[in-house]
């Protein structure tokens, strides 16, 4: 069963694809966006296409629904942002299917509207529609606090503090996650 785009009053979604990157890029300039996944740096043309494409289509499923979902105003045809759905750990050794990730991004100029926390709700609606989707997890630097309020907003309860690790060194970091009810 291919997992159905939702659908809510505010907003449109579609898969992206490399097609995308035009997007992406435009996204990632803004210092404030990025300052909880880079320390702010933006990201270049180069690194959107010949590391964010491919690892994005490396997790793309368009059956189950896995992919950045570009996220657009109804009314004006605005991109605003993307939300992720991949299984969690997925560029590790063990990925977990059965524990999808949920994460976004969202242009400034959207912050504050509510729209992160209907286009996650109404991704999470869809995915818990298939029988393989045990649970779904978020994370976010402990300091992003915007993030955590919507993990909390779409019901998933702290699990656990942890370390962050990337090319820029160690910060901390928590896991937000519900299991699914059937």
């Amino acid at each position: 069963m291919k997992m159905n785009a939702p659908v809510t009053k505010r907003l449109n979604f579609k898969l992206m694809s490399e097609h995308d990157w035009p997007q992406l890029f435009e996204l990632d300039q803004d210092p404030a966006v990025m300052q909880y996944l880079t320390r702010g740096v933006p990201t270049s043309l180069e690194q959107i296409k010949n590391e964010g494409v491919p690892r994005m289509l490396a997790y793309r499923n368009e059956l189950k629904g896995w992919g950045l979902w570009s996220i657009t105003l109804k009314q004006t045809n605005t991109f605003i942002g993307w939300v992720l759905i991949r299984p969690m750990n997925f560029f590790s050794d063990a990925p977990n299917y059965s524990d999808i990730e949920i994460g976004w991004r969202f242009k400034q100029a959207s912050w504050g509207h509510g729209y992160a926390t209907e286009a996650a709700l109404a991704l999470c609606d869809e995915l818990i529609k298939q029988d393989d989707v045990k649970a779904i997890s978020a994370t976010a630097l402990k300091d992003n606090t915007a993030s955590i309020t919507i993990m909390k907003k779409l019901g998933l309860q702290f699990i656990k503090n942890y370390t962050h690790t990337d090319e820029q060194g160690d910060l901390p970091a928590v896991l937000y996650s519900k299991n699914v009810l059937r």
